[in-house]
C-alpha cells in the first residue's frame, strides 16, 4: 500500500464522525487506486444519491465505466442513474461480464426493474446472472401469486448447480402455500445431499399443517435413512416450538 491510499483509507475510517465531502471523494477516486480502495470510494459515493450521481458520471466520462462505478450508479438510486444503466444494458456491444456488472447495479432497484430484465436473469445460463434474477425476485415475490412464484422458479428449481437450487430454496421457503411445500417436498428426494437437506430445512421453516403433513409422509417413506431422521428433525423442531 502506498502512502497517499494509506492517508485515503485514514480518512475513510474516520467518515463516521467527520463525514466526507462529495467534492473530496471526486478528488480522490482515481483507477489507478487499488481494487479496495476503489470500491470504497465508490460505496461512499452511491450513499450521497441525488449528490453522487453527477459525480459518478463526471468519473464515468474521465475514467471509462470502471465496474465500481457501475455498481455506484445503482446504489445512489437516482430515476436517472436506473435509466442510464437500462440503455447500458440494451446496448448489444457489451461484453458477459459487463452485462453481468450491469445486472448487479440494477439489482438495487428491486422491484422498479423491469419485467424484461428478470426474465433475462433467469434465462441466462450463467450462476451469477441467475442469482441476481432471484434477487429481483425476492423483491416482487410479495406481489406474486404462490403459483407465479414457482413458474419463475421452475427452471431454477432444475438447476444442475447445487448453489442455485438451494438459494431458490430459501426464496420459496418465505411462503408458506400448499403448492410451494409439495414441490419443496420433491426436493427432499433430489440426488444432491445439500439440496435435499436445505429443502427439509425450508419445510420446517413453513411450520404449517400442510408442510407438517408431507415431514410425516417423508419420515414414513423415504428409505435414506439420513434423511428419515433429517425429516425427524424438522418434526421435532416444530412441536418443540
Amino acid at each position: 500500500m502506498s502512502v497517499d491510499e494509506a492517508i485515503l483509507w485514514e480518512r475513510l475510517a474516520r467518515s463516521r464522525r467527520a463525514p466526507l465531502e462529495p467534492s473530496w471523494l471526486e478528488e480522490s477516486y482515481s483507477s489507478s487506486l487499488s481494487a479496495d480502495l476503489r470500491q470504497a470510494l465508490c460505496e461512499k459515493l452511491g450513499s450521497l444519491a441525488a449528490n453522487g450521481w453527477p459525480i459518478i458520471m463526471r468519473l464515468m466520462q474521465q475514467h471509462g465505466e470502471q465496474k465500481e462505478l457501475v455498481l455506484a450508479a445503482g446504489l445512489c438510486h437516482q430515476r436517472e442513474a436506473r435509466d442510464w444503466l437500462l440503455h447500458r444494458l440494451n446496448e448489444p456491444s457489451h461484453l458477459d461480464d459487463d452485462h453481468l456488472c450491469v445486472l448487479q447495479a440494477l439489482s438495487c432497484w428491486g422491484a422498479d426493474v423491469p419485467d424484461s430484465v428478470l426474465l433475462t436473469c433467469l434465462r441466462h445460463p450463467g450462476m451469477q446472472h441467475r442469482l441476481i434474477g432471484l434477487q429481483l425476485i425476492s423483491f416482487r415475490a410479495h406481489t406474486l401469486t404462490d403459483q407465479e412464484l414457482l413458474a419463475l422458479c421452475s427452471d431454477l428449481l432444475d438447476d444442475c448447480r447445487d448453489p442455485i437450487v438451494i438459494s431458490t430454496i430459501r426464496v420459496l421457503q418465505r411462503r408458506d402455500g400448499g403448492a410451494i411445500s409439495h414441490r419443496l417436498a420433491a426436493l427432499c428426494m433430489s440426488n444432491s445431499e445439500v439440496i435435499a437437506d436445505a429443502a427439509f430445512r425450508a419445510l420446517g421453516c413453513i411450520a404449517t399443517s400442510t408442510s407438517q403433513e408431507l415431514l410425516v409422509e417423508l419420515s414414513e417413506s423415504v428409505d435414506d435413512p439420513k434423511r428419515r431422521k433429517l425429516a425427524h428433525r424438522e418434526l421435532n423442531q416444530q412441536f418443540r416450538t
